[in-house]
């Protein structure tokens, strides 16, 4: 049997359905119990737009080359990454093929798996490039005799292959022994297996209606409608005029709404634009609509009214539901020329940490980090919209980095260069190094030297039971992390914050951020038993941050 563009298509839908519906699973298996497990969130957005080929009618080659591209272009966190490249190698081996054979699919598979351990630095095994490995190498030798007539053999032989793999990653790797976890990312990989499986054997898996409980759903009646900074929720679909079609013609359209209000969803497809915005002047949106074509629909809602509405229900049951808009259509942006030598495009979360960085000279801010990863497409049209000839990336998160290289691959009108941030700390340690007077290796050799000089800290709380090098957690304690090493757990804050003391003693100037959660008088108190622990001719600068998870972050030079 072999197997053509549409049952491809049915293969990787399915596999986005199983990931889907098992995605908190996937990220409960993080190690560190942090609520900061977005493995599955990642592997999902990433394999989300997978979904718009539902209609798709063509070869196994063309079906592979779109994956292969969508899939790029979401790619969301190191999993995402490694998930992409895995795609790119397959469409490179079945390029030119009208169907495929099982020994096509197992190539297929080696390949991808050889582009995505290629991508990864220093590849640690008993993670998912291990359980891609064996599933691939166990697939070539099964695919040249066994199965070599039986797809839905081989992809059988290939699951149970990879869940024995899986099942062995906390040999591979001490910390998941620790933890008593498997791999996130393998198990992520095998669902998607799981997803194939079930499509060739005619038992697609579908997509689960997602539900809200008692405990999530929002209380209107509790919350001030003066709290809505814009009024109108307002949106359209616009047919473009002949001289704007084709991608990535309305960037000045995109910036107005922008400028205009909030919760901007912008789409700059071949034909048509769809915006959506909440703003106080609809009427401008509409009017500058029309200068890029024919409206073709239009809705503008009133959200005060809509919350007194749903407010007044909510004694008589329940509210009607709300539409969904579905995320934004990846977009190709114009390219801003270069007006300087350098620009510096940031990943950050937190208005307070935002703030820091622009302050620091950051010419663009993709809002991201920690649970809300930003996507390969993402990156890129910051880099694009950035003007400069040379652009510096700064992910600040360790599971960014990936993705912000794939997406400096994809950029050919700029220079890019992604330095190695791995927190927030690091990114402004490399700000403050940073010369836009000095040349381009003098500035990234002095900027990755900073980056090596200054030392992270942060706190957060704990999702789950474990233990970790020695340390014993409980689900919702609070416990500090130093360097990416958990050196204390504790039930008070202020006892992480000793700790992270007594790690920084050393220390002359530290900078604390705050987050969102945290009152200005419970930051003062964190600084005053930082104080008690360093050095006293230390300085330490306070920073309301915002950011969400992380109640601290703390950078120590």
């Amino acid at each position: 049997m072999e197997i053509n563009g549409q049952t491809l298509r049915n293969m990787l839908i399915s596999a986005t359905n199983s990931l889907d519906n098992n995605k908190v699973d996937v990220n409960n298996m993080n190690v560190f119990p942090v609520p900061d497990g977005d493995t599955g969130i990642n592997m999902t957005l990433t394999m989300s737009t997978v979904r718009a080929l539902s209609n798709f009618d063509g070869t196994v080659s063309d079906c592979a080359e779109k994956v292969a591209d969508m899939v790029l272009r979401s790619a969301r966190g190191n999993s995402g990454a490694i998930l992409s490249l895995f795609f790119r190698g397959m469409a490179k081996e079945l390029k030119g093929l009208e169907t495929a054979t099982p020994a096509d699919v197992a190539r297929a598979m080696k390949r991808g798996t050889a582009e995505a351990y290629k991508a990864v630095m220093q590849p640690t095994e008993g993670t998912i490039l291990t359980v891609m490995r064996v599933c691939s190498e166990k697939a070539e030798e099964a695919a040249k005799d066994k199965y070599k007539d039986d797809i839905v053999g081989l992809f059988t032989y290939i699951k149970e292959t990879g869940e024995e793999t899986l099942a062995r990653t906390p040999e591979l790797l001490p910390v998941l022994r620790e933890a008593q976890v498997v791999d996130a990312g393998g198990f992520g990989f095998m669902l998607l297996i799981t997803g194939m499986l079930a499509a060739l054997k005619q038992q697609p898996i579908e997509a689960n209606e997602e539900t809200v409980t008692e405990t999530q759903g929002a209380t209107f009646s509790d919350f001030d409608a003066s709290a809505i900074t814009f009024t109108y929720c307002t949106e359209c679909i616009v047919a473009k005029k002949k001289k704007y079609r084709g991608e990535g013609t309305a960037a000045e359209f995109n910036d107005f709404a922008c400028s205009m209000g909030d919760s901007v969803v912008f789409v700059d497809a071949e034909d048509i634009i769809k915006v959506h915005v909440h703003t106080n002047h609809p009427g401008q949106i509409i009017e500058k609509a029309l200068e890029y074509g024919e409206i073709e629909s239009m809705k503008v809602e009133n959200m005060k009214l809509q919350h007194s509405t749903m407010a007044s229900m909510e004694k008589g049951g329940a509210a009607p539901a709300k539409p969904v808009l579905t995320p934004a259509e990846e977009t190709v942006v114009e390219v801003a020329p270069a007006e300087k030598e350098f620009g510096i495009v940031s990943i950050c979360m937190g208005e307070g940490i935002r703030d820091t960085f622009i302050d620091l000279g950051v010419d663009k801010i993709v809002f991201g980090g920690q649970t809300m990863n930003p996507s390969t497409q993402d990156i890129i049209n910051a880099v694009k919209r950035t003007p400069a000839k040379h652009v510096f990336v700064l992910p600040n998160n360790k599971n960014i980095y990936l993705v912000a290289v794939q997406a400096a691959k994809l950029v050919e009108e700029k220079n890019v260069v992604v330095l190695p941030t791995k927190s927030v700390p690091q990114g402004i340690a490399a700000m403050i190094a940073y010369n836009p007077d000095g040349d381009l290796e003098t500035n990234t050799n002095e900027m990755n030297e900073a980056i090596g000089n200054v030392r992270t800290a942060q706190v957060t709380y704990a999702v789950r039971d474990t233990s970790i090098e020695g340390v014993q957690i409980k689900d919702g304690q609070l416990i500090a992390i130093v360097d990416g090493k958990i050196i204390c757990s504790a039930d008070d804050a202020n006892d992480c914050i000793k700790a992270i003391g007594e790690a920084f003693a050393e220390a002359s100037y530290l900078t604390v951020f705050y987050g969102e959660n945290i009152k200005d008088s419970d930051a003062e108190v964190a600084v005053e038993l930082l104080r008690g622990k360093i050095n006293d001719d230390a300085e330490i600068d306070l920073v309301c941050g915002g950011q969400p998870v992380y109640d601290y972050i703390i950078a120590a030079e």
